[in-house]
């Protein structure tokens, strides 16, 4: 073997398993990043995969793999900028290792992340989460479970992976009522309930039963629910909530979605962006701000502050529907 094939294995044995201790998340995006780079570079060197060496994978060869993750594949820059992530994490452990291919490595190493646009914050307003909420059949044992667990998801913020990893010893209604749970990179963290989750857990779980460890909202074998599923449950009453609530026959709710109506929630009661990263396990508060560039109101409220003493405070209207009709377009 050439000294990529050892190099990789290492990589992945030593400096992602044992050294660093990543989830099986993490491993599996790693694999599959290399699986693409190794089966291209094979095509395009003419050589099988474990004959390749950090010569043949050098920073053209790179830049033609990831300009071929987006034009043929149809990949975003975001998947992109993953893919390129993991090999960068793969040339950073091969640099001190290989100092003969210091220069090749270099080049890779310095091949940038592509910008990309940053997607708007897609959340419900109170009107549509009390739509949603009513939108289970609490009559059947299913629709108890839903509406717990939207309910939940709400209040929350936890991730989809988060919520479905939920056991029932990982809830805590009395004094100083909370939830716990892991997190991406394992970090586990506590999110406060409110009287009205309580209320509402209670019950759930004087019904759910179980032992300890059993799955906090389970399917009805006992086992816990996918993250799939979850999704299409969401799916489903979102589509019988809109009947209702009419606004929401033009939004896609998805569990993450539910997870940003939280954090818009907390930012309607000015909690401040780093109280807001831990609730929803940021690593940094930059992640967090997207929720400012969402927060309309928090942008009127700066207009209004900054106006002149002869500006009216607010919005600007245009004195003619006409020129209001062309500022629009």
């Amino acid at each position: 073997m050439s000294l990529l094939a050892p190099t990789l294995e290492a990589f992945f044995t030593d400096r992602l398993m044992t050294q660093k201790n990543v989830s099986s998340k993490t491993i599996r995006a790693y694999r599959d990043a290399f699986r693409l780079l190794l089966r291209f570079a094979s095509d395009q060197t003419h050589k099988q995969p474990c004959k390749l060496d950090f010569a043949d994978l050098d920073a053209p060869l790179i830049g033609a793999f990831l300009h071929h993750l987006e034009q043929d594949r149809g990949n975003t820059a975001r998947t992109r900028n993953a893919r390129l992530a993991a090999i960068h994490s793969l040339y950073k452990y091969a640099a001190l290792r290989h100092p003969e291919h210091a220069a090749s490595i270099g080049r890779v190493l310095e091949i940038p992340a592509k910008r990309q646009e940053r997607a708007t914050i897609s959340y419900l307003d109170p009107d549509e989460i009390t739509a949603l909420l009513a939108a289970p059949d609490r009559g059947t044992w299913i629709g108890r479970r839903d509406h717990a667990m939207m309910l939940t998801a709400v209040q929350t913020g936890l991730r989809v992976a988060e919520l479905v990893g939920l056991h029932i010893q990982d809830v805590t209604l009395s004094t100083g009522a909370h939830v716990r749970c892991e997190g991406k990179r394992r970090k586990r963290r506590s999110v406060p309930l409110t009287i009205e989750t309580v209320k509402v857990l209670r019950e759930w779980l004087r019904e759910r039963e179980g032992e300890p460890d059993d799955p906090l909202f389970p399917t009805r074998q006992g086992r816990p629910l996918t993250p799939d599923a979850v999704a299409s449950r969401v799916d489903k009453h979102t589509a019988a909530a809109a009947s209702t609530c009419t606004s929401l026959a033009a939004k896609r709710v998805t569990p993450h979605v539910l997870r940003h109506s939280n954090a818009m929630l907390l930012r309607a009661r000015r909690k401040d962006i780093a109280t807001i990263a831990l609730w929803l396990g940021h690593e940094s508060t930059q992640t967090t701000q997207m929720y400012l560039h969402a927060d309309l109101k928090i942008k009127e409220q700066t207009i209004d502050r900054t106006a002149t003493l002869s500006t009216p405070p607010g919005r600007y209207r245009p004195p003619d529907t006409l020129l209001g009709f062309l500022e629009g377009l």
